[in-house]
């Protein structure tokens, strides 16, 4: 059916677009017909340009990435490019078949007036808007066009944003699976953890953690960071806290599972130049000793109860995991050297033990200076905290939040800090109500009283 060309009329300036030119893809069934756009004047800042197809598979060919806008004939009859058993006797079978090859394209369907129902379902199977032939002006058209290129525009705009949030979502819940869940079932102490990755909207950075209690009873805790903080950073430091888990839980510990994991940082790492710092602390089933392992990691800062808060021993730290040469730890483990020395440490009966990352060391002491804050300065900042009643989950809030606030903004860097603590006195306390419970018989509590048991940690507070 022969598409009817619209008179010449000049559209008025407030009627068209500014903007480059436009190119328009005509597919209609008149093989002797031509179809003309209104030529634009100079003043209204852009012209259409017209191709003509005769059938799909002429369309197919002049269907080019500059083509803006495609004006379909809903009455071209069905080609075999075009039907399938599914769609066999199906009116928008053309239109299905352009919508398919041309999916980043404006599409503008033509139909008789009397056709209102195929028109509006074609707006409904995927066409932008729709004309009518006997209301087809220059005028119309030109507006149709425009008005089209920008509604496909707006989207596919809207599409890539669906899919930007879509994997936005499904990445923050995959870097949350990935975050670690501690394993301290049986265990007298009790643990805090504060994570922010330098990452902008990320929630994994290249710091790492656990805390593991092994069957013995022995609470194993690390804390890690791969250098760099991007996506690449943060698989590798995974990688690295599933593997230390793995093998703690396998019975390794000190200079034994430091030297494994710095094999599987080697297989892992996309260069040499990657490296991981590494502290890891065994604390004994009584909760009053601990074996060390430092390497190229800042020490951990212990408190006990009525003193200050300082910085367990670091003169025998060993190198960061992977700037040993391949061939030097072999060796040095053959010669019976050992490149990360366990340190025993004498914790005490009560005690707060503070792990953390140099993302919480390395900001800046004031938003002009170029001073960082140090071990020093964090040790410190936390003393005053301390000072002030702060603990637990409480303190390390505190101490990222100060840090964040002296470097004037976010920190650039990953920041991890955990917090291990041991309270004796509660610790005599519940054994004693345990054993009154025991031997003294107690009345069976009233059904109301089942239905709100009493959380005895809601009223603990850590000496930290």
């Amino acid at each position: 059916m022969p598409v009817p060309v619209p008179q010449q009329r000049a559209a008025s300036a407030a009627e068209t677009s500014h903007g480059a030119d436009l190119t328009l893809l005509v597919i209609e069934d008149d093989p002797a017909g031509t179809f003309t756009v209104p030529e634009l004047p100079a003043t209204a800042g852009t012209r259409v340009r017209v191709r003509t197809a005769r059938n799909l598979t002429e369309a197919g060919r002049l269907l080019t990435d500059d083509v803006d806008c495609i004006l379909l004939d809903l009455a071209l009859p069905t080609g075999s490019e075009a039907r399938s058993a599914a769609e066999g006797a199906d009116e928008l079978a053309t239109l299905k078949h352009v919508l398919r090859i041309a999916p980043r394209h404006a599409v503008l369907a033509l139909t008789a007036e009397d056709d209102a129902e195929l028109a509006a379902e074609a707006v409904r199977v995927g066409a932008q808007d729709y004309l009518f032939r006997g209301e087809l002006d220059g005028r119309l058209l030109s507006r149709a066009i425009r008005y089209a290129v920008e509604r496909k525009r707006a989207d596919v705009a809207q599409h890539q944003l669906t899919e930007s949030r879509l994997r936005a979502q499904e990445n923050a819940r995959l870097e949350r699976g990935l975050l670690p869940t501690p394993l301290l079932e049986g265990s007298d102490l009790r643990f805090a953890a504060r994570y922010r990755p330098g990452r902008s909207r990320a929630l994994l950075g290249g710091d790492f953690y656990d805390t593991v209690r092994t069957p013995d009873g022995t609470v194993h805790v690390m804390i890690g960071d791969v250098c760099g903080h991007g996506p690449d950073e943060a698989a590798l430091g995974v990688e690295l806290r599933i593997a230390w888990r793995a093998l703690t839980l396998a019975g390794l510990c000190g200079d034994e599972l430091l030297s494994t994991l710095q094999q599987v940082l080697e297989h892992e790492r996309e260069s040499e130049e990657i490296f991981a710092t590494l502290c890891t602390v065994d604390i004994t089933p009584d909760g009053r000793r601990a074996g060390l392992c430092l390497a190229g990691h800042p020490a951990p800062l212990i408190t006990r109860h009525g003193r200050a808060a300082h910085l367990l021993p670091y003169e025998d730290g060993g190198p960061a995991l992977g700037l040993l040469p391949r061939n030097a730890l072999p060796q040095a483990l053959r010669a019976g050297d050992t490149p990360w020395p366990r340190r025993q440490v004498d914790l005490g009966g009560s005690w707060s033990l503070l792990m953390y990352t140099d993302g919480l060391i390395e900001g800046r002491v004031g938003p002009d200076s170029t001073q960082r804050l140090g071990q020093d300065g964090m040790v410190a900042m936390i003393n005053r905290q301390l000072a002030q009643g702060l603990t637990g989950e409480d303190l390390l809030e505190a101490a990222v939040t100060q840090v964040r606030e002296l470097n004037g903004g976010e920190l650039t860097d990953d920041v991890a800090v955990l917090l291990l603590d041991r309270d004796q006195e509660h610790i005599r306390r519940r054994g004693l109500n345990a054993h009154r419970g025991r031997s003294i018989p107690r009345p069976r509590p009233e059904p109301a009283a089942l239905t709100a048991p009493a959380n005895p940690a809601s009223t603990q507070r850590p000496p930290l």
